[in-house]
């Protein structure tokens, strides 16, 4: 079986780190090479990025703060996801190219058009084989994560609009499957599971 490069999706506190590890342990268990990542991160130059991006102190423009975000993306790419789906492992990430066109995008207000070149810029082209949105609704959300970083200060009107672009984004990706994150950990799992090609799971 060739290595998967799979995505989760979501607003912060959907549950996406937790279900990342959650399940590359479930594949590690069954013997898949996994490497869990994130995004804006996920090499050296990518942390440095994503605590500028999402520090409380940083105030940027829209497209600053989307030129960096895509700088990251391009770097994790090419130095991380790549390199080991070559090397035959499964890609988890928290996050791609998905997050730039809800939170910039709808969220911000910046072209989707623009977004969909920079990304098509920063990864080539490489497109994930799944994608699961852990769908929160954007009270929720932004009442778990209130003040915690420059975007959860946005607030409610925010995080409702970046909620109705994810819906309405996912809706044109193949093998894109939205998952109810109110659920408890380990019903999220099973579904995410569920939809993977592993047998026995």
């Amino acid at each position: 079986m060739k290595p998967l490069f799979v995505v989760l999706e979501g607003p912060d506190a959907s549950g996406k780190s937790t279900q990342l590890h959650l399940v590359a342990d479930a594949l590690a268990a069954k013997g898949v090479p996994v490497l869990a990542t994130r995004e804006p991160g996920g090499t050296p130059l990518g942390e440095h990025l994503r605590d500028l991006v999402l520090s409380p102190n940083s105030a940027m423009n829209p497209l600053t703060e989307l030129l960096l975000i895509i700088g990251a993306r391009h770097e994790h790419v090419e130095k991380v996801i790549r390199p080991a789906l070559g090397e035959g492992k499964w890609v988890l990430c928290s996050r791609y190219t998905l997050s730039s066109l809800a939170y910039q995008g709808w969220g911000r207000g910046l072209d989707l058009d623009l977004i969909r070149h920079l990304n098509q810029l920063a990864t080539g082209g490489l497109e994930p084989d799944y994608v699961f949105l852990l769908d929160l609704p954007p009270g929720v959300a932004y009442e778990r994560t209130r003040e915690r970083d420059r975007f959860e200060g946005e607030g409610l009107e925010f995080f409702t609009r970046v909620r109705v672009g994810y819906l309405e984004l996912i809706r044109s990706v193949p093998r894109a499957y939205v998952i109810d994150a109110t659920l408890s950990q380990q019903r999220v799992l099973g579904e995410i599971l569920a939809h993977l090609p592993l047998p026995g799971i």
